[in-house]
C-alpha cells in the first residue's frame, strides 16, 4: 500500500473563535495522528464565518481517520469536522 492525501474541513462554533489558535491545536493533533503537520489554511465560508482546511499525508495501512476526527471534535470551539477529499499520493 501507499500514502493518501487527506483534506479535513474544520468548522468553528461561531465567528468569534480565534481560528489561529484553533488551527495550531488541530495541527498538533494531526501531527500525532499522521506523523506530519500538514498544511493549514483559513478559508472564508460565508457571512464572516471561516473554516480551517488541513491537508496532510497519511499511511493508508493505518486505516480510517475516525479517531482523528473524534480528537478534533473534542477541542473547544469546534462545531464539525469533515473529510472533504482523499487522494492516493503518487511517488
Amino acid at each position: 500500500m501507499g500514502s493518501v492525501i487527506i483534506t479535513l474541513k474544520v468548522m468553528p462554533i461561531t465567528t468569534s473563535v480565534d481560528l489561529d489558535k484553533l488551527a495550531i491545536k488541530e495541527q498538533k493533533k494531526v501531527k500525532i495522528f499522521s506523523g506530519n503537520e500538514g498544511e493549514v489554511k483559513i478559508e472564508p465560508v460565508a457571512f464572516g464565518l471561516k473554516s480551517i482546511r488541513i491537508v496532510f499525508a497519511y499511511d493508508e495501512n493505518k486505516g480510517d481517520t475516525e479517531p482523528l476526527e473524534k480528537e478534533i471534535m473534542s477541542v473547544d470551539g469546534v462545531n464539525s469536522v469533515d473529510v472533504v477529499d482523499v487522494r492516493r499520493a503518487i511517488g
